[in-house]
């Protein structure tokens, strides 16, 4: 009561002289009176929030089925309870449980070690692979907390964190295409990034309508070339303005799932490699039959008189420090061709990269990843080879029709490059040019590569060549002519995207603190030693243990893949091999990709005896559609900066490259999963399962022959 009359007499001494003061003191207190009126009516209102969709991973506490609708991720959480009472779902529960505990590890103990991963001394790695300059600190202070990856198991926490570390303080971004609001929150700047994918977007997918059809490559095929003037392909790699956003077609007869290994090695189906030209080929060839439906490829049947078993023994009887499987681990095949010599390493532990090139007019490259062997499409004419520098132990080139000696060598000195000090070039060849094989030996001989042994073998009918590189550069200061000259010492051995060849001889590493100073260990020894130029072994020891548990606690047992039909694996961004490394045991291959803008860790790989390459997302890989029966995902979107004009692009690349009923694990933040499951989705992906615990998810899905 009191109360109120002291408010009947504000307006009465308002009147007086000190009336403002009172005027001041009324707005106050009626100012704070609506403020604590409005906040009990709004926050007893939770009806009110208009959301109808989820907008993150956040509310997930355990994987879901593919036939969740993104709309229900959120019942599908809180009706736990409820949904486990039917189907039997009581054993699918405790699986859940289990994964969600050995999958994800607490956020705070997450912190707590990134803490202690920033004290420690990062490992030395070889130059970037674009050769440029960056401030590592201001990189280091921009991407501090903001990408923290997805651990499975908490001791392997150190280890990704060691190597997220390394990520943030080497990583180069080229061109940063990201849009930067500054707003200024207690007196500093925060930066907010645009979304790398549009959420609630919708998508109207066609089919590609390109001269290569079904086979359709987009930055190796010529689509531009009139009529028959031009070639099938372009000399060098070129990609279209705009990343394609079609999607390639299925064969004109269809497509039928792969023959499982190891049977793909003795019999494909015909209509998934089909070729206009592919036809009249076979009649002229007795490697490969068409029998019915299937193409089959009768044992030690090839293009080598005698048997592809019979010359890889005459090889290892004229060098007997090549010794297949031990010495010698991994191959670069120049021509894919009729893909026995990769076929015959196989069975003897070697890994036989074969790199098909690119006036293959009859897709023979196609044949060989369709029968389970690694397999790139690449032009070799003026730019490098995705490959670093002194990595492969053996480079094989048989017929293959390419004149090593023209424009000053480059072709030549390129093989120079990326071959292992003290590796192998083995050359075999009909005699029919005289002047080629003199002009070959004379530019050998000036790079200094030793002949350790010419054969014309009776069986065969090839005369087989064997050159060893040298293995330090004490020999190259004897020659009387510099010619080809030392590259310079600032030259980048390792740059290979988009960098034209040199024709200069890169010289040996001398120094234990660089890859390729050494022969690694034999095969398999080879795969669990790590070289001793990088500093902190401890990393990639903890890498391996990480990827071993998360591929032996989840990947092999809880996700529902079918492991007996994956063959072709890729790995789209690998750091060290440990995903690769995880799987050695079992009857598979991995291509691991080593992204543009990241650490150049790819020599690490190759030391370990795997395989990998060089590759920008923004662009299309150099490999046919359906490709691969697994792609591996690991945070590469978070990665990307915004770097890609169309990041939805990549997602088209997957569904290239992967085979219909194929695999995708994509693990990523939860941001960046949830618009891209709603892409998977429209492309009609079947969503096996998803998780998310800590900003962090995954995505298990499968790609089905859905075809607009």
């Amino acid at each position: 009561m009191t109360s109120l009359m002291a408010i009947s007499r504000f307006p009465r001494q308002a009147k007086r002289p000190y009336g403002f003061c009172v005027k001041m003191i009324a707005v106050g207190v009626t100012g704070l009176c609506f403020i604590f009126i409005w906040s009990i009516f709004s926050s007893s209102s939770p009806s009110t929030s208009f959301t109808s969709q989820r907008e993150s991973f956040s509310d997930i506490a355990e994987p879901i089925s593919a036939n969740t609708k993104p709309s229900e991720f959120g019942k599908a959480s809180s009706d736990k309870n409820e949904t486990q009472k039917h189907q039997g779902s009581k054993d699918r529960s405790t699986e859940m449980k289990t994964l969600d505990e050995s999958v994800f590890v607490n956020e705070q103990q997450k912190k707590k070690k990134e803490r202690e991963a920033r004290n420690e001394e990062n490992s030395q790695l070889p130059k970037g692979v674009t050769g440029k300059e960056k401030n590592a600190e201001k990189e280091k202070e921009d991407e501090k907390g903001a990408e923290e990856e997805v651990v499975l198991d908490e001791k392997e926490e150190d280890s990704l964190d060691s190597e997220e570390e390394a990520i943030d303080e080497i990583e180069v971004n080229e061109e940063p295409k990201e849009e930067v609001k500054d707003e200024k929150v207690a007196g500093k700047k925060k930066k907010e990034k645009t979304p790398l994918f549009v959420s609630k977007a919708n998508y109207n997918w066609k089919l590609c309508n390109t001269r290569s059809k079904h086979n359709y490559i987009p930055c190796i095929d010529n689509e531009g070339a009139i009529g028959r003037l031009q070639g099938y392909r372009h000399r060098e790699r070129t990609c279209p303005k705009n990343p394609p956003m079609c999607l390639a077609p299925l064969p004109r007869d269809g497509y039928g799932f792969p023959m499982r290994w190891p049977d793909s090695k003795l019999k494909i189906l015909y209509k998934n490699v089909a070729h206009p030209k592919l036809s009249a080929f076979l009649k002229t060839q007795s490697w490969v039959v068409e029998s019915g439906e299937y193409l089959t490829f009768p044992l030690n049947r090839s293009e080598f008189k005698g048997g592809v078993l019979h010359y890889l023994e005459c090889i290892e009887e004229m060098v007997p420090d090549i010794e297949w499987g031990k010495n010698i681990r991994l191959v670069l095949d120049i021509g894919a061709k009729d893909s026995s010599f990769g076929a015959s390493l196989s069975d003897k532990d070697v890994l036989t990269l074969s790199l098909g090139l690119n006036n293959d007019l009859i897709d023979l490259a196609q044949v060989a990843i369709e029968r389970g062997f690694p397999t790139i499409v690449s032009p070799l004419a003026n730019r490098r080879l995705p490959f670093p520098s002194g990595v492969l132990d053996a480079i094989h080139c048989e017929s293959c029709g390419i004149n090593w000696h023209s424009n000053e060598g480059k072709l030549l000195l390129e093989m120079n490059r990326i071959l292992r000090p003290g590796g192998y070039f083995i050359l075999s060849s009909k005699h029919d040019n005289i002047e080629e094989e003199e002009a070959m030996t004379t530019l050998a001989a000036s790079i200094c590569w030793n002949v350790l042994a010419h054969k014309t073998d009776e069986d065969s009918e090839l005369g087989i060549k064997i050159y060893q590189k040298p293995d330090s550069n004490d020999i190259y200061e004897l020659r009387r002519k510099k010619v080809p000259p030392l590259c310079k010492e600032d030259e980048n051995p390792d740059a290979a995207w988009y960098v034209p060849m040199k024709t200069c001889l890169q010289s040996v590493p001398s120094s234990i603190e660089e890859h390729g100073s050494e022969w690694p260990e034999e095969w398999p020894k080879r795969l669990e030693t790590f070289p001793d130029w990088v500093n902190n072994k401890e990393k990639l020891s903890s890498d391996t243990e990480h990827w071993k548990a998360i591929v032996d606690k989840s990947y092999l047992t809880g996700f529902g893949i079918d492991w007996s039909n994956i063959r072709n694996i890729m790995d789209m961004k690998a750091i060290y091999g440990g995903f690769a490394a995880a799987l050695s045991q079992q009857k598979v291959w991995v291509m691991n990709v080593v992204p543009v803008n990241a650490p150049n860790t790819l020599p690490i790989i190759y030391d370990r005896g795997l395989i990998g390459i060089y590759h920008d997302w923004c662009e299309s890989f150099g490999t046919y559609p359906r490709s691969y029966d697994l792609l591996h995902v690991d945070h590469l979107f978070s990665r990307l900066k915004n770097r890609c004009r169309h990041p939805v692009a990549i997602i088209v690349e997957m569904d290239r490259i992967l085979r219909p009923n194929g695999w995708a694990i994509i693990r990523d933040k939860v941001e960046i999963l949830d618009p891209l499951e709603g892409i998977l989705r429209s492309l009609h992906w079947e969503i096996r399962m998803t998780f998310a615990q800590d900003r962090e998810g995954l995505i298990c899905a499968q790609k089905t022959l859905w075809r607009p």
